[in-house]
Protein backbone atom coordinates (compact mmCIF):
# COMPACT_ATOMS: atom_id res chain seq x y z
CA UNK A 1 0.00 0.00 0.00
CA UNK A 2 0.96 3.75 -0.55
CA UNK A 3 2.51 5.80 2.19
CA UNK A 4 1.14 8.48 3.40
CA UNK A 5 3.88 10.59 1.51
CA UNK A 6 3.47 8.76 -1.56
CA UNK A 7 -0.57 9.33 -1.41
CA UNK A 8 0.53 13.54 -0.62
CA UNK A 9 2.69 13.32 -3.92
CA UNK A 10 -0.29 11.32 -6.04
CA UNK A 11 -2.20 13.58 -4.74
CA UNK A 12 0.13 16.85 -5.17
CA UNK A 13 0.45 15.58 -9.03
CA UNK A 14 -3.12 15.18 -9.46
CA UNK A 15 -3.81 18.71 -7.95
CA UNK A 16 -1.02 20.56 -9.80
CA UNK A 17 -2.59 18.92 -13.18
CA UNK A 18 -5.84 20.10 -13.07
CA UNK A 19 -4.57 23.56 -12.20
CA UNK A 20 -2.72 23.30 -15.18
CA UNK A 21 -5.46 22.39 -17.50
CA UNK A 22 -7.49 24.84 -15.67
CA UNK A 23 -5.03 27.42 -16.48
CA UNK A 24 -5.04 26.20 -20.43
CA UNK A 25 -8.86 26.09 -20.45
CA UNK A 26 -9.42 29.53 -18.53
CA UNK A 27 -6.74 31.38 -21.05
CA UNK A 28 -7.79 29.46 -24.50
CA UNK A 29 -11.57 30.62 -23.61
CA UNK A 30 -10.46 34.18 -23.49
CA UNK A 31 -8.43 34.05 -26.32
CA UNK A 32 -11.19 32.91 -28.11
CA UNK A 33 -13.25 35.77 -26.56
CA UNK A 34 -10.59 38.22 -27.68
CA UNK A 35 -10.63 37.16 -31.42
CA UNK A 36 -14.95 37.00 -31.48
CA UNK A 37 -14.97 39.92 -30.08
CA UNK A 38 -12.16 41.36 -32.79
CA UNK A 39 -14.06 39.97 -35.39
CA UNK A 40 -17.39 41.15 -34.54
CA UNK A 41 -15.19 44.50 -34.60
CA UNK A 42 -14.13 44.12 -37.62
CA UNK A 43 -17.33 43.35 -38.84
CA UNK A 44 -18.72 46.37 -37.51
CA UNK A 45 -15.95 48.79 -39.52
CA UNK A 46 -17.16 46.88 -43.02
CA UNK A 47 -20.99 47.71 -42.36
CA UNK A 48 -20.00 51.22 -41.31
CA UNK A 49 -18.15 51.86 -44.50
CA UNK A 50 -20.84 49.79 -46.63
CA UNK A 51 -23.41 52.12 -45.20
CA UNK A 52 -21.28 55.67 -45.89
CA UNK A 53 -20.79 54.78 -49.60
CA UNK A 54 -24.69 53.66 -49.59
CA UNK A 55 -25.75 57.69 -48.23
CA UNK A 56 -22.88 59.03 -50.92
CA UNK A 57 -24.81 57.03 -53.65
CA UNK A 58 -28.23 59.39 -54.31
CA UNK A 59 -26.29 62.28 -54.44
CA UNK A 60 -23.90 61.13 -57.24
CA UNK A 61 -27.10 59.44 -59.05
CA UNK A 62 -28.20 62.94 -58.69
CA UNK A 63 -25.49 64.48 -59.99
CA UNK A 64 -25.24 62.06 -63.46
CA UNK A 65 -29.14 62.48 -63.62
CA UNK A 66 -28.94 66.12 -64.04
CA UNK A 67 -26.77 65.36 -67.49
CA UNK A 68 -27.83 61.85 -68.45
CA UNK A 69 -31.48 61.58 -67.31
CA UNK A 70 -31.96 59.00 -70.22
CA UNK A 71 -29.66 56.11 -68.77
CA UNK A 72 -32.56 55.18 -66.29
CA UNK A 73 -31.63 51.53 -66.41
CA UNK A 74 -28.06 52.92 -65.06
CA UNK A 75 -29.72 54.46 -62.34
CA UNK A 76 -32.04 51.60 -61.36
CA UNK A 77 -29.25 49.34 -60.95
CA UNK A 78 -27.25 51.45 -58.61
CA UNK A 79 -30.50 52.24 -56.38
CA UNK A 80 -30.88 48.02 -56.37
CA UNK A 81 -27.46 47.22 -56.03
CA UNK A 82 -27.70 50.02 -52.84
CA UNK A 83 -31.06 48.17 -51.46
CA UNK A 84 -29.19 44.70 -51.38
CA UNK A 85 -25.66 46.45 -50.03
CA UNK A 86 -28.14 47.68 -47.21
CA UNK A 87 -30.29 44.77 -46.41
CA UNK A 88 -27.42 42.11 -46.49
CA UNK A 89 -27.09 40.22 -43.49
CA UNK A 90 -23.31 38.07 -42.87
CA UNK A 91 -20.35 38.10 -45.50
CA UNK A 92 -22.03 35.46 -47.83
CA UNK A 93 -24.36 37.76 -48.87
CA UNK A 94 -22.52 41.04 -48.49
CA UNK A 95 -20.56 39.30 -50.74
CA UNK A 96 -22.67 38.67 -53.43
CA UNK A 97 -24.05 42.53 -53.01
CA UNK A 98 -20.80 43.96 -53.45
CA UNK A 99 -20.37 42.14 -56.55
CA UNK A 100 -23.47 43.62 -58.01
CA UNK A 101 -22.65 47.39 -56.44
CA UNK A 102 -18.78 46.87 -58.06
CA UNK A 103 -21.29 46.17 -61.11
CA UNK A 104 -23.49 48.95 -60.93
CA UNK A 105 -20.72 51.53 -60.09
CA UNK A 106 -18.63 50.89 -63.40
CA UNK A 107 -22.03 51.47 -65.12
CA UNK A 108 -22.30 54.64 -63.59
CA UNK A 109 -18.95 55.63 -63.95
CA UNK A 110 -19.27 54.79 -67.56
CA UNK A 111 -22.33 56.70 -68.47
CA UNK A 112 -20.38 59.74 -66.41
CA UNK A 113 -17.29 59.54 -69.01
CA UNK A 114 -19.57 60.30 -71.85
CA UNK A 115 -20.45 63.65 -70.14
CA UNK A 116 -17.18 66.65 -70.25
CA UNK A 117 -19.47 68.70 -68.26
CA UNK A 118 -20.32 66.39 -65.81
CA UNK A 119 -16.87 65.46 -65.23
CA UNK A 120 -15.87 69.53 -64.42
CA UNK A 121 -18.40 70.03 -62.32
CA UNK A 122 -17.01 70.33 -58.62
CA UNK A 123 -19.87 68.20 -56.72
CA UNK A 124 -19.50 65.17 -59.13
CA UNK A 125 -15.65 65.49 -58.56
CA UNK A 126 -15.92 65.97 -54.94
CA UNK A 127 -18.14 62.58 -54.77
CA UNK A 128 -16.17 60.17 -56.98
CA UNK A 129 -13.34 61.62 -54.73
CA UNK A 130 -15.60 60.32 -51.15
CA UNK A 131 -16.62 57.57 -52.95
CA UNK A 132 -13.04 55.98 -53.95
CA UNK A 133 -12.06 56.76 -50.08
CA UNK A 134 -14.54 54.83 -48.97
CA UNK A 135 -13.69 52.33 -51.39
CA UNK A 136 -10.33 52.06 -49.89
CA UNK A 137 -11.57 52.10 -46.19
CA UNK A 138 -13.80 49.03 -47.49
CA UNK A 139 -10.70 46.73 -48.38
CA UNK A 140 -8.72 47.83 -45.57
CA UNK A 141 -11.86 46.84 -43.15
CA UNK A 142 -12.27 43.58 -45.49
CA UNK A 143 -9.15 42.78 -44.55
CA UNK A 144 -9.02 43.38 -40.89
CA UNK A 145 -11.99 41.23 -41.00
CA UNK A 146 -10.46 38.48 -42.54
CA UNK A 147 -7.11 38.78 -40.62
CA UNK A 148 -9.14 37.98 -37.55
CA UNK A 149 -11.53 35.57 -39.24
CA UNK A 150 -8.52 33.48 -39.77
CA UNK A 151 -6.85 33.57 -36.40
CA UNK A 152 -10.31 32.69 -34.79
CA UNK A 153 -10.97 29.98 -37.36
CA UNK A 154 -7.42 28.50 -36.34
CA UNK A 155 -7.51 28.75 -32.98
CA UNK A 156 -11.16 26.85 -33.28
CA UNK A 157 -9.83 24.51 -35.69
CA UNK A 158 -6.40 23.19 -33.23
CA UNK A 159 -6.22 20.74 -31.88
CA UNK A 160 -6.97 20.37 -28.66
CA UNK A 161 -9.52 23.02 -28.76
CA UNK A 162 -11.81 21.86 -31.28
CA UNK A 163 -12.91 19.00 -28.69
CA UNK A 164 -14.75 21.99 -26.25
CA UNK A 165 -14.73 25.52 -28.01
CA UNK A 166 -18.15 24.27 -30.14
CA UNK A 167 -19.24 23.42 -26.66
CA UNK A 168 -18.31 26.69 -25.60
CA UNK A 169 -20.33 28.59 -28.18
CA UNK A 170 -16.92 28.95 -30.91
CA UNK A 171 -17.57 28.52 -34.27
CA UNK A 172 -15.24 29.28 -37.37
CA UNK A 173 -17.10 32.53 -39.44
CA UNK A 174 -17.16 33.20 -42.88
CA UNK A 175 -14.51 35.16 -44.97
CA UNK A 176 -15.63 38.37 -46.52
CA UNK A 177 -15.29 37.17 -50.14
CA UNK A 178 -16.43 38.78 -53.32
CA UNK A 179 -17.27 35.97 -56.17
CA UNK A 180 -15.72 38.25 -58.78
CA UNK A 181 -12.04 39.03 -57.33
CA UNK A 182 -11.46 41.27 -60.45
CA UNK A 183 -14.28 43.56 -59.65
CA UNK A 184 -12.92 44.84 -56.06
CA UNK A 185 -9.02 44.76 -57.20
CA UNK A 186 -9.24 48.39 -56.99
CA UNK A 187 -11.56 50.99 -56.49
CA UNK A 188 -13.53 52.13 -59.20
CA UNK A 189 -11.71 54.26 -61.29
CA UNK A 190 -12.41 57.55 -63.11
CA UNK A 191 -10.48 58.72 -66.00
CA UNK A 192 -10.68 62.35 -67.49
Amino acid sequence: MLGVMELLIVVGVIVVLAIIVGIYLWSTYNGLVTLNVRVDEAWSDITVQLKRRADLLPNLIESVKGYAAHERGVFEAVTKARAETLSAQGPADTSVAENHMQTALKSIFAVAEAYPQLQASQNFLQLQAELVDTEDKVQASRRFYNGGVRELNTKVKQFPNTLFAKRLGFAARDFFEVADRAAIAEPPRVQF
